[in-house]
This record gives structure tokens, sequence and C-alpha cells, in this order.
């Protein structure tokens, strides 16, 4: 079987191999030290363009200049840090920027409140360090050590999540360029070519935030939500077509209506205040981001094909928006029925059959 029907979810070197084949093929530019394509090439494969004759899709839909920078950056001795609010891709950039420039995206560190120090440089197998001693053999080598030894790019996801003494851990590392082994009596230096990318999630500012000395380390993009609707729009149509693909869900597509009111509802919620701007809107206390709203319409498209007829209806929206708005029972419910009373059911005919199934879902 088709290993594209057999897992998943492919990494972005594996799910867009032929169109990095055809930019290998076509690019004609000087590609630096460790980088299997130039930089005009990592450029079309993220915004999306052609090669030969193969159309590449754009992987991240924004301001184009924001790509430029975060490729420069690479090409430069400096970290990436990408920085937004969740659901801005920053983690899919990320992925597809390692997957452009180097083939492997698989190095990564996650970052959570239980990372330690060893997932950033290296551990041990004890059972072979209690048998022979310190050896190559025992020691575990962490995303960033093996990238660094193959002159890759190692991803660090959430760094903001993680213990200030982790984060302190890639100061030396992002310095210096090593990491000492004193117990086998050397140190790693990287090969051209290493870099990190990491994320960091504006929501999580106060958990642990990144030192001066660090931020220095790095250079930092501020990845913006979509800045239109339209924008927003086409973003939502795309992912929740690729996704759809991949999990096979026996449904046909939102149409652009379906996805119009979805994103719609998320921006004014996000927002607090109706795109016509005559009215204010209560927040709820979650994410209302571009993310939930792909979330869920391939959800929708879950219900329609399991339990529908296979296209999605106002029902099966109205019970992913339910579940995306409502997180806090008490609070999001009063905001989520003041949504409905004072927006969504004064905006006539073409709304009533979404409103009406929206409220009997709310009670």
């Amino acid at each position: 079987m088709d290993q594209k029907q057999n897992v998943l979810r492919l990494p972005a070197e594996k799910l867009y191999a032929h169109e990095l084949e055809a930019l290998k093929a076509a690019d004609k530019d000087a590609r630096p030290a460790g980088w299997q394509l130039s930089p005009k090439a990592v450029l079309t494969f993220i915004t999306g363009g052609k090669a030969g004759g193969t159309d590449i899709t754009p992987k991240y839909i924004g301001n184009k200049r924001l790509v430029e920078m975060a490729i420069a950056t690479l090409l430069t001795d400096r970290a990436l840090l990408l920085i937004g609010e969740p659901g801005t891709a920053k983690s899919w950039l990320s992925e597809n920027l390692t997957a452009a420039i180097h083939g492997d995206s698989s190095k990564v560190v996650q970052g959570t409140a239980g990372t330690s120090e060893e997932h950033v440089r290296y551990s041990w197998n004890y059972a072979l360090l209690l048998a022979q001693g310190p050896s190559d053999q025992a020691l575990i080598r962490s995303p960033i050590l093996r990238a660094m030894e193959g002159g890759g790019i190692a991803r660090f996801e959430e760094i903001s999540r993680c213990a200030s003494e982790v984060q302190d851990a890639l100061i030396s590392i992002l310095s210096e360029k090593t990491i000492s082994i004193p117990e086998l009596g050397r140190e790693v230096s990287a090969e051209r070519g290493f870099s990190i990318i990491a994320t960091a999630n504006t929501r999580d500012r106060g958990v642990n935030e990144m030192s001066a000395a660090l931020k220095r380390r790095f250079n930092i993009i501020v990845l913006p939500a979509p800045s239109d609707i339209d924008t927003e729009i086409d973003i939502v149509r795309r992912r929740v077509g690729e996704i759809a693909a991949s999990y096979e869900l026996r449904a046909s597509q939102p149409d652009d209506e379906a996805i119009r009111k979805v994103v719609t509802i998320f921006r004014e919620l996000r927002g607090g205040l109706t795109l016509d701007g005559k009215e204010k809107v209560k927040p709820p206390s979650g994410v209302i981001s571009t993310a939930e709203a792909i979330s869920l319409l391939t959800g929708s498209m879950a219900l329609a094909g399991s339990f529908g007829n296979g296209s999605i209806s106002d029902e099966d929206v109205a019970a992913g928006l339910q579940g995306a708005i409502v997180k806090d029972e008490a609070k999001d419910q009063l905001v989520w029925k003041e949504y409905l009373e004072n927006v969504m059911k004064k905006r006539g005919a073409s709304w009533r059959s979404l409103y009406n199934a929206c409220a009997e879902m709310n009670g």
C-alpha cells in the first residue's frame, strides 16, 4: 500500500516530495553550504509558484517579506524565533522551512513544563552506561546535537513553556555553536548549515518569560493573524482540503458560504466587534484561532460523513461551534448565547438555519 494511504500524517518533506524534487531540478541559483535548495527556491516552496511544469502549492499565506526575513536569518549564524498567537502557522512554517532547506524536519524538541536540559543536550542509555562506561554507543543525542553533527536545522517548539534553566542551556549552544560532553572528553562543534528554529506562543507570556540574553541570540519574527477575512477564508479552505484528503472523511468539503460564516464568527469573537464595526461582542475565554476554524470544519466533515449524507449541514457546523467556543461552560455559554441573540439572529434568512441549530445546541 502507498505510504501516503497508510500514514496518518506525513512530514512536510515526504508530503511535498514531488514539489521539492521539481524545485531541485529547476533551481539554478547558488545553494548555501548544507542547503538542498537556494534561498529563492525555498521561498517558492513556502509561498507557492512554479518549478518547470510543476505547480508549487503555497504552504504559508501571509506577508511574503516575513518569509524572506526568516530565510535570510537562516543564512546567518543567528537562530530564528517565530512568535505569534495560536493558529498563526508558526509550527507549520517552521516544519516547511526545515523540509525545504535540509529535507528533514524530524529533529524536534517539544517544549513543555517537563522538558529537561537533557532534551537540549544529550542523555545516556543507562544500561550501556553501567555495563561499559561512557561511550558513543551509550550516548543518546538530542535533536539539537544531531542537527549540529549533520549541519541541519533543529526545531524547538513552544520554547517559552520550558523552565528557565532549560532555556538557558540554549545560550551557550547558540553563542559558541558547541556542546561539551565532558564524560567523553570532547566537544561537538556544529557543522556549517546548523541552526535552530524556535516557536513561542504570545498567549504563554508570563509562563516562563525568555531571558534577554536568550532573546538576543535569536532573530525574532512576529507572525500576525490573517489581516483580512478573505485571506483567512483562503487559509481555512486550503488546509481543510489537505487534511480531509489525508483522513478520508467520506464527506464533501464545506462550501464557501459555510467557511465564510465560520470565519466571520471567529473573527468577530476574537476581535470583540462585528465586522461592520457597529456592535461590540464579548470574547470567550478560549483561543478562537484560524487553526480552531480548520479543526471545526474537518470535525463537521467527519460528522457528515459518518452520521449524515456526506454533505455538511448547519447542525454539523453548530456542533463544532459549540465545542470550539464554549470551553469554560459558565462564562463561555453566556458569551455564546449573547452572540447568537444579539448578532447572528439579526442577520436575516441566510443565517437563520445556522442560528436555529446553534441555539438548539446551546440550550
